[in-house]
């Protein structure tokens, strides 16, 4: 049918949408872990603080995360100026912006997916592991990660949702430019304000339910998996 046939330009939006939602995913995945790890592992004062920071996204209306990166990232901003001068990169009306609004906005998922999965681990295999010799990076290499290693690709794949799914901090942050950093959300939202984009509409949503319920699919599998054939829900 005419109507579900994608056009070149459609084409290239998705495309940049799985760009910018894999290199979101990729990017933000070590700060993923490291907080997981501070969070599931280490006591300290403000750790409370620390938690809630974390999960700031979740809760924080998404065009208020978007102001936030502008107000950091922006040609004024003290990150964008450092970053501008020092490295020559521009982060704003760039698809790379749009990638770090994804990647802001997937993390609170991400850390949670995986401090749940380091939990779960017996941390007295590691302490066998420390009695027969072995360092806390082996220990951490040989028995934690293979461990946790199902959180993680369930944090890889609830991320990668939750970039496609993006649209509030990105048009706020780097606005709405075809081709740069139009995504599937913010290509959607410019089709409904056009006359006769009815079909446009009808033919891009059906391709981020697609992928938001294939990646949610995969992570089910995985927690499942995790979990011992008992899901292991992160949301």
């Amino acid at each position: 049918m005419d109507v579900l046939a994608l056009s070149d330009a459609e084409w290239a939006i998705i495309g940049l949408s799985l760009k910018v939602s894999l290199v979101a995913v990729a990017a933000v995945l070590p700060p993923a872990m490291l907080l997981a790890w501070v969070l599931a592992r280490c006591d300290f004062r403000g750790k409370i603080l620390l938690d809630a920071l974390v999960s700031l996204p979740l809760v924080l209306p998404p065009v208020v995360t978007g102001w936030l990166l502008l107000l950091a990232f922006g040609a004024n901003g003290p990150l964008g100026r450092l970053l501008a001068e020092y490295l020559g990169i521009t982060l704003i009306f760039r698809w790379t912006g749009a990638a770090l609004a994804a990647a802001i906005m997937a993390l609170p998922l991400m850390v949670r997916a995986i401090r749940l999965s380091l939990e779960a681990v017996d941390r007295r295999l590691e302490g066998a592991a420390r009695s027969l010799g072995a360092g806390p990076w082996r220990s951490f290499a040989s028995i934690t990660l293979p461990l946790t290693m199902p959180g993680i690709l369930a944090a890889l794949v609830l991320g990668f949702a939750r970039s496609i799914g993006e649209f509030g901090a990105t048009i706020t942050f780097v606005s709405n430019i075809p081709g740069e950093t139009r995504t599937l959300p913010l290509a959607i939202y410019n089709a409904l304000q056009v006359p006769g984009g009815e079909a446009a509409v009808t033919r891009l949503a059906i391709i981020s339910v697609l992928l938001s319920v294939a990646a949610l699919t995969v992570s089910e599998v995985l927690a499942r998996r995790a979990g011992g054939g008992r899901a292991g829900h992160v949301l």
